[in-house]
């Protein structure tokens, strides 16, 4: 059987029941998945951004440092109603990368997709390492896949379907994106590149691809004017990272191999297949525009030097697109084996990647696991070099440990130090430790000059008491008139080990607000 034409067609046709299909096989697909993120999300320990993400929720703004305002926003609601365990935390993450599967599955659909097509994008979904970690904590990262393929799903219907009134859907997606994290940015530069440079360019004689242009901007404006109001922080932020040398800065061709790594290596035929039919099929033509939008966003980061993950939220069309492909040849050759060893070999594939990116095993058990991996797990800072574990398990330790030495800080002081004493951190994530664990000690709110904790200030703390962590003796003592160390904490799987916390008494420097300004690090 011959897949049906993907022609653009009236609004009222092509439509099908929802679970017709593969889509019943999907709907399983998804709630499996969710399944196996509940069960293993809190295996390990609460992740350094999500100290950062509970700390913005207590802190809801339009804006923050280094991110919009959508993640810690949407985190406040669901610690609210869900309460603030580890499940908790990831329950978001959790539905987000299972409702991706389902999506796929539709975007597939969409392309004239049958029922195997439904399910293969659906399996990629499942068994990719990189949307397994978007689902196993709580980041910037994770509804990044759900609000690029809204735009892009919202841009296939208005060709589709011939409504030009989708384009308002693909703003609406993009609003709430940039309020989310503001790399959509690139998939609508690709998306309007691609559409330039096809037939369908047509579409910007229509109004409402503008009155869609318009409602993202609407959406994002709060943010926007938060930026303007505090002159651009995050801009400031970046032009830093990139001065520090921080990101590890990988070439084309590395960045391409890396592609095909993080994407699963036996999932690359697919995906690169989905980007040529876009690029080159006959059927596909209506959206070529989508093969061009994948080279010009490859081409953005790869010239910004983003990391490796940074365009990984646009593969899911391509996956799709892969899949129809296949099912395609499939019914050509009339070998109907390869459709379920297609899958079988997908999730086999996921399966032994797994372990990398979700925390299945004990840390022992996982260093054992990495040893036998024909591939190194790719670091993204240099920073992350010095860790045994990958960086997005390593900062999942140590952070008990630490708030532990700062409460046998806070136990030393008298009566009369503790109410002026504060606890000065050196980063968000040891700041958000300890205002997120420090509660069970009745401990001070932390500062830091950390990304946005640098805007929330001193809290009146004078600076002639401080809990300090992480710094060297001899230069506490050009600071304060008695340094008194107190215990280090460790970890043998955290990302920072050994960090040292003082007691400094009597201040040099006069107030700690007069020195504030001097305190700030936006990197």
């Amino acid at each position: 059987m011959s897949a049906p034409s993907p022609t653009p067609t009236g609004i009222g046709s092509g439509r099908v029941a929802f679970l017709s299909g593969g889509m019943l096989v999907v709907v399983v697909l998804a709630v499996a998945k969710f399944l196996f993120h509940v069960y293993f999300n809190n295996q390990y320990d609460y992740f350094r951004d999500e100290f950062n993400y509970i700390a913005c929720g207590n802190h809801l703004a339009w804006g923050y440092v280094d991110h919009p305002p959508l993640v810690p926003f949407l985190l406040k609601i669901c610690m609210h109603i869900f309460g603030e365990s580890l499940r908790s935390v990831r329950l978001l993450p959790a539905v987000a990368a299972s409702i991706i599967v389902v999506q796929a599955a539709m975007i597939a659909r969409e392309l004239g997709g049958q029922w195997f097509a439904e399910i293969l994008a659906a399996v990629t979904m499942v068994a990719v390492p990189i949307y397994l970690l978007d689902g196993s904590m709580t980041t910037t990262n994770y509804l990044e896949p759900l609000l690029w393929m809204g735009c892009v799903h919202s841009a296939i219907l208005a060709i589709k379907r011939s409504d030009p009134r989708y384009w308002v859907c693909f703003g609406v997606c993009a609003g709430i994106g940039l309020e989310e994290k503001y790399s959509i940015a690139v998939l609508g530069f690709g998306i309007v590149a691609g559409l330039l440079l096809t037939e369908q360019r047509r579409v910007f004689a229509s109004k409402w691809i503008y009155w869609g242009g318009a409602a993202a901007l609407l959406i994002f404006l709060p943010n926007l004017i938060w930026n303007v109001q505090h002159h651009w922080p995050f801009l400031e932020l970046m032009r830093n990272i990139k001065a520090d040398g921080r990101d590890v800065v990988l070439s084309p061709l590395e960045y391409f191999a890396q592609q095909i790594l993080i994407m699963l290596p036996l999932a690359a035929p697919l995906w690169i297949a989905g980007v040529f039919a876009f690029l080159f099929s006959a059927q596909l033509k209506p959206w070529r525009f989508l093969g061009w939008t994948y080279l010009a966003a490859l081409a953005v980061f790869v010239m910004l030097k983003g990391k490796n993950y940074y365009l990984t939220p646009i593969y899911p069309v391509y996956f799709a697109a892969g899949a129809v492909v296949f099912e395609g040849f499939v019914e050509r050759v009339r070998q109907t084996w390869m459709k379920p060893l297609a899958a079988a070999l997908l999730l086999a594939n996921g399966a032994w990647f797994a372990p990398a990116v979700v925390p299945i095993v004990s840390p022992d058990k996982f260093l054992s696991y990495l040893s036998m991996l024909p591939v190194k797990v790719p670091r993204s800072e240099h920073s992350h070099e010095r860790s045994p574990l990958p960086q997005h398990f390593a900062d999942q330790f140590g952070w008990r440990e630490m708030v532990d030495v700062v409460n046998q800080a806070y136990t030393r002081l008298t009566p009369e130090e503790r109410p002026g004493c504060g606890i000065l951190a050196q980063d968000y994530g040891q700041a958000g430790a300890i205002d997120f664990l420090g509660r069970r000690y009745g401990l001070p709110p932390a500062i830091t000059g950390h990304q946005t904790y640098f805007l929330w200030g001193t809290h009146g703390y004078s600076g002639n008491c401080m809990i300090v962590l992480d710094d060297r003796r001899e230069v506490l003592q050009k600071y304060f008139e008695s340094v008194e160390y107190v215990g280090s904490s460790d970890n043998p799987y955290a990302l920072e080990r050994n960090i040292p916390v003082y007691i400094c008494r009597g201040a040099k420097f006069g107030s700690l607000a007069a020195i504030w300004p001097k305190q700030k690090k936006w990197r």
